[in-house]
């Protein structure tokens, strides 16, 4: 256990977009509670990066991310950036719509009891997942990357039905990239090699929100799981939906589920892939991990 000597160790990088005047509204409300923390805004995709670096340059001891997973993801590139002597800790304020990091923490959504974890200064070491591009351009993930399908459907989904529908427009953005016709995806894990057109790679547990798509997975075991559905059909996807929902899809004849140090994705198209739910760069990308690499303040286990 460890605790930081006061508030003002403590940067707290906030994206004042992240779920719109809701997230406002809980923002001043933090700013109440922690006076004396050091509060940084973002202003544009990618500013979170540079903060976080300069936040630890600064000698803050703990870096928390107030926002949704874009957000803690680009606070966790910024984080990665600096020697791991060096490195703060990872703080989580769950701001965002789905918050599939802060539920893998088991992290309180409540902002006052987040707040109260972090503050308790108890940290636990974690995986980061690492992608990197034909081009050799690197980026960080803390949760979940994907290749085809699900990267399809964040490049094709329209902003305005984002704002009004949040994670339906995901949805909906989906079925249409799957009607359109899905490219084929080949996979090496280690030394398996299978294909499929929906390629999942999780470093923990869980997928989109509550659900979990990777039942053996942990944070700290220096793995990655990787799912790859086979079916690319309309009909296939509403096989597999209600399969995740209940836990079953990795009992599948058409589902590959392992377990390996190193990925790499391939596809005859040009096609992309996403790192914690932002779209990344274009396949062939190989994923791998670098073990406990990470501390984050989180709940006692």
């Amino acid at each position: 256990m460890a605790s930081f000597t006061s508030v003002s160790d403590v940067c707290i990088i906030f994206n004042p977009a992240a779920s719109g005047h809701r997230a406002r509204a809980r923002l001043r409300r933090l700013q109440s509670m922690a006076r004396g923390a050091e509060f940084l805004p973002t202003d544009a995709a990618g500013h979170a990066v540079a903060l976080a670096r300069e936040a630890a340059q600064a000698g803050h001891r703990a870096i928390v991310a107030a926002g949704g997973d874009g957000t803690i993801n680009e606070v966790l590139n910024g984080l990665m950036s600096v020697p791991s002597e060096n490195r703060p800790r990872l703080g989580v304020l769950p701001l965002g719509t789905a918050n599939v990091y802060a539920r893998e923490l088991a992290l309180p959504l409540n902002l006052e009891a987040a707040w109260r974890v972090i503050t308790a200064g108890i940290e636990r070491r974690v995986d980061v997942g690492v992608a990197r591009a034909a081009d050799g351009t690197r980026h960080y993930f803390a949760q979940l990357a994907g290749a085809g399908f699900d990267a399809l459907a964040v490049a094709d989904v329209e902003s305005h039905l984002k704002r009004r529908l949040s994670a339906l427009a995901y949805v909906l953005s989906g079925f249409r990239v799957v009607a359109r016709g899905l490219p084929k995806m080949f996979v090496r894990a280690d030394d398996r090699r299978v294909e499929g057109c929906f390629v999942f790679i999780g470093n923990g547990r869980l997928y989109g929100g509550p659900f979990t798509l990777f039942p053996e997975a942990r944070l700290d075991d220096g793995l990655l799981d990787v799912c790859v559905f086979q079916g690319g059909r309309i009909a296939d996807v509403l096989r597999y939906v209600p399969l995740v929902l209940c836990r079953r899809h990795t009992r599948c004849a058409d589902v590959s589920y392992l377990k390996a140090k190193q990925v790499r994705v391939e596809a005859a198209a040009a096609v992309p892939t996403e790192v914690d739910g932002e779209l990344w760069k274009n396949c062939p990308v190989e994923f791998s991990v670098e073990p406990v690499s990470l501390r984050v303040l989180a709940s006692a286990e």
